[in-house]
């Protein structure tokens, strides 16, 4: 029996060896073609990335991203429909600069340095602030439950029909930022005046944040007008020391709340925060559903003292100098993952602004085809330290109000040294203060000093004290101490759902709102705050928590009124658009079923 043999070709197609080298040629061209096609549109990326990045150019569905709610209106009735129409007349545009004049005429700063409540007379200036209030609304005053909460903290509740339905809480703060003496001649008109110039109210607190307290005021009060019992419970609560971390004001409301509704126990916050932003040709709404951590990292070095005209060859000021200057050499990592708010925004811009540059959406859709296995949705964000984040890298570009949405800050902002030009400094100081990126934490920050403070006390031979937690300091002349300050530390908030395609939650409730009365062409998406603000008490009573300053003006564009410094101020059609949005969202959140 014959073993099988392999068929014999007919001698045509029997491959001949130049045929081989020449179809051996056209392969590796051909190889080199691809490689080519995949490679040149992404030079700055390793080969891996490259060859995945061309898969990458197909089209990708970022609307799936950022799904948009429809406009939300509440249910017709004829007597708060008529308050909503009264809202946008002459009448009440004229009453509500006066009433939002008036406030800011209240001189309410707070200090760093006040003391003890019922000690410190600088606060004694609330009891005035809460009589203005009385005077200014009196049908909430006369009709809602009014207790005041350490002294000054205020908490109006309005009861709802339906005790199973979770309160919707609204927010402010009462206290401004001082206005520094030398400042004052700098003002067009004067800080405390309240002044109206046809489209302005002038005068700090103006945009932060009195006019989101008398907004949320001026709604109730129009609500009580027409009639209207709400099913669900509201609530408004105003604390006193927002500007100084509010450890005596949102620190005791948020505790007296949680121990009447539990935790949990709310169904929706609104505080101050971010509103609208234009951007690759989009006007974005950015309520804030997240926060960065904070942390306060206070640098002390001791060296013996003696006389300068025999100096040691480093003094403390010199090795602090030093070791600042190790510090700000290199920042942390800009790195974006995938729960921080910024990555949503992105994809809001890939699927609805015209403008929204090539290079970043080719990145972007690599992300998103990797982010199931390489970029961790949650805070842990272990995977992005062995390489750079090149789509963070890209969005960076627009500036630094974009970049340290993506990055950890450190700012030295406080030193001190030194008492007599001809005595060496015993010890000299530095305080440096860091905002935290999403995915990172307070002991990456600790972890990352200590290193560089060790090679630097390592040098010039001191001891290091790095986060030891002893009350006292070493007794040591020659040291390097780190330390942490206690009140001020903050992780990283939780993060605030906001998927636009769950219709049965608040912030469906609050795009659609928004989207009602600014139009359709408004882009909802969540945005990052990189300052803190009181809510970060309120983290056990909700995991809806929005930083949202509602009003916008279309003749003025974005932006913050110039809080915090020399002009501050806000557009009354801005403010009366506040009031129009929140006497929606009050109805709004009064109908849905979450």
């Amino acid at each position: 029996m014959k073993s099988a043999a392999t068929p014999v070709l007919p001698l045509d197609r029997v491959p001949q060896r130049g045929d081989q080298r020449r179809s051996k040629a056209k392969c590796l061209t051909l190889a080199f073609l691809v490689l080519a096609f995949f490679l040149v549109p992404f030079p700055h990326l390793g080969f891996s990335e490259r060859l995945f990045a061309g898969h990458a150019g197909r089209e990708t569905d970022f609307r799936s991203g950022c799904e948009q709610p429809q406009p939300l209106l509440p249910s017709k009735d004829s007597k708060l429909d008529k308050v909503y129409e009264h809202i946008v007349s002459s009448g009440f545009r004229n009453a509500t600069i006066r009433r939002l004049a008036g406030a800011v005429q209240v001189k309410t700063e707070s200090f760093d340095d006040l003391g003890p409540i019922g000690e410190d007379p600088r606060w004694d200036v609330f009891y005035t602030f809460h009589k203005y209030l009385e005077k200014t609304f009196p049908l909430i005053h006369s009709k809602l439950r009014v207790e005041k909460v350490n002294t000054h903290g205020l908490l109006y509740t309005w009861r709802g029909s339906d005790e199973s339905l979770k309160p919707t809480l609204l927010m402010a703060h009462q206290d401004t930022v001082p206005v520094p003496p030398e400042t004052i001649g700098s003002w067009t008109y004067p800080p405390w005046s309240g002044e109206y110039d046809g489209k302005y109210i002038w005068g700090r607190g103006a945009s932060d944040c009195k006019n989101q307290l008398i907004a949320a005021m001026e709604t109730l009060e129009l609500l009580l007008e027409a009639g209207f019992q709400p099913k669900r419970t509201i609530l408004l609560s105003f604390g006193f020391d927002e500007e100084c971390s509010g450890t005596q004001g949102a620190s005791h409301l948020a505790k007296f709340i949680q121990n009447r509704y539990g935790k949990d126990g709310i169904a929706v916050i609104v505080d101050e925060g971010s509103g609208f932003e234009r951007a690759w040709g989009t006007l974005f709404a950015k309520p804030g559903t997240a926060e960065k951590g904070y942390t306060d990292i206070h640098i002390t070095v001791r060296m013996p003292g003696g006389h300068s005209s025999v100096p040691s060859d480093h003094t403390s000021i010199g090795i602090l100098s030093e070791l600042i200057t190790k510090i700000e050499s290199e920042q942390y990592r800009t790195r974006l993952v995938d729960s921080n708010p910024y990555y949503t925004q992105l994809q809001c811009g890939a699927a609805y602004s015209p403008e929204f540059p090539d290079q970043l959406k080719k990145l972007l859709s690599r992300r998103r085809r990797r982010s199931g296995s390489s970029y961790p949705r949650d805070h842990t964000c272990k995977k992005l330290d062995a390489k750079p984040d090149h789509l963070a890298l890209e969005a960076a570009k627009q500036g630094p109000q974009i970049k340290y949405l993506m990055q950890t800050s450190q700012a030295v902002d406080v030193v001190s040294g030194g008492i007599k030009v001809n005595a060496l400094p015993e010890r000299a100081t530095a305080v440096v203060n860091h905002r935290i990126n999403i995915g990172e934490t307070t002991q990456l920050v600790k972890d990352r000093l200590a290193s560089l403070a060790a090679d630097t006390a390592h040098k010039h031979n001191l001891t290091l004290h790095a986060f030891d937690a002893k009350e006292e300091e070493p007794p040591s002349s020659s040291s390097i101490i780190l330390a942490a300050s206690t009140t001020h530390e903050l992780e990283v908030a939780p993060v605030t759902p906001a998927d636009g395609s769950v219709q049965r939650s608040p912030f469906a409730v609050l795009a659609g709102t928004t989207r009602a009365l600014y139009g359709d062409e408004v882009i909802v998406t969540p945005g990052i705050m990189t300052g803190n603000t009181d809510t970060r008490y309120y983290w056990g009573l909700t995991r809806h928590i929005f930083r949202f300053g509602p009003g916008y003006d279309p003749e003025v564009g974005p932006g913050l009124g110039k809080i915090h410094t020399v002009d501050e101020r806000v557009s009354v059609l801005g403010h009366v658009n506040s009031v129009r949005w929140f006497m929606l969202f009050v109805r709004n959140m009064d109908e849905a079923e979450l």
